[in-house]
């Protein structure tokens, strides 16, 4: 069994792919998109999304990093990709399953879903643009509005000579509300002879162990549930109902996630009040904390508040 860090815009950052690696057991992570239009990107792009290039692909704890991409133009997504792979990257993957409005108004993301055949043009100007011996995967939803080519743009990725496919087990339309229609995945896991992930609403062992029976896949993808539960990988290959991770472990990665990288004070409290807002799902003390903070603007502040949490 494989597990995935999933690629989330503004949350599974390098600080946050950095502090996740460190306690949990991902087979590879995958970037935040980058957004490709019409030019080969500057290096400095790539140092940006993707830091880990500088340390052969990898986080500091060695877990490799999939370098994702976002677009429509097959020519500037080849060569970003090939520039990715001489700047280190060890895999590239394509981004097909972004719901966002903004970046389907601009014919980015799902809504490429309903174009089946572009799809196919844009994986296979990719896959042959880079050497043969790195890997490039494709990441969909079910549709765009509706699931009427769900199979057909499952059956272009792999025609195009993907490697694997990740499947988040909702439409466009769907968003992120749930329930995920993991039993939906089952077909294309099926119909096809390429590796299939599946993704989408596994915030616990049991949902993963549900997912696997329902979609027929063995690997997942974890996205929220990985950054609310830190030790969510644990969990699922330890077959545990509950987090794993003590408090006082948990207070050490937060205090390492905040004294990361960050280009300001106030966007690094920032990221760790919404961090913190979402482990106060799974732990009481992270809740308590998060009332505590709430209206604290300095980092110094805040992590005197982090460590007196262990005082209680």
């Amino acid at each position: 069994m494989k597990l995935i860090l999933a690629p989330m815009e503004g949350l599974t950052d390098p600080i946050m792919r950095d502090v996740l690696t460190h306690v949990g057991s991902f087979d590879w992570c995958v970037t935040e998109f980058i957004r490709v239009t019409d030019s080969l990107l500057p290096e400095h792009v790539y140092d940006s999304y993707c830091p880990e290039l500088k340390n052969g692909g990898k986080t500091a704890a060695g877990t490799p990093v999939h370098v994702q991409f976002l677009g429509n133009n097959p020519e500037m997504l080849a060569a970003n990709a090939v520039r990715a792979v001489e700047l280190g990257a060890p895999a590239i993957d394509l981004n097909f399953g972004c719901p966002a409005k903004t970046v389907n108004r601009h014919r980015g993301g799902s809504v490429l879903l309903d174009e089946p055949d572009v799809v196919h043009i844009l994986v296979k100007a990719v896959r042959d643009a880079v050497p043969a011996h790195i890997p490039v995967s494709a990441k969909m939803r079910l549709g765009y509005l509706d699931e009427n080519h769900t199979m057909d743009n499952a059956h272009a990725i792999e025609d195009a000579g993907a490697n694997w496919l990740t499947v988040h087990a909702r439409t466009k339309a769907d968003g992120y509300t749930p329930p995920a229609y993991w039993e939906k995945i089952r077909p294309i896991r099926e119909a096809l002879k390429i590796n299939v992930i599946a993704n989408g609403e596994i915030w616990n062992y049991q949902h993963a162990k549900t997912c696997q029976i329902q979609s027929g896949c063995e690997d997942l993808m974890l996205g929220r549930g990985a950054v609310t539960t830190p030790d969510l990988t644990q969990c699922i290959r330890q077959k545990s109902d509950h987090a794993l991770l003590s408090w006082q472990d948990l207070v050490e990665l937060q205090i390492r996630f905040l004294n990361g990288p960050s280009k300001t004070e106030i966007g690094m409290v920032g990221r760790y009040k919404q961090w913190l807002g979402m482990m106060s799902k799974a732990y009481p003390e992270a809740k308590q904390l998060w009332d505590e903070v709430k209206r604290i603007k300095v980092l110094e502040d805040v992590i005197l508040q982090l460590q007196h949490s262990l005082e209680r």
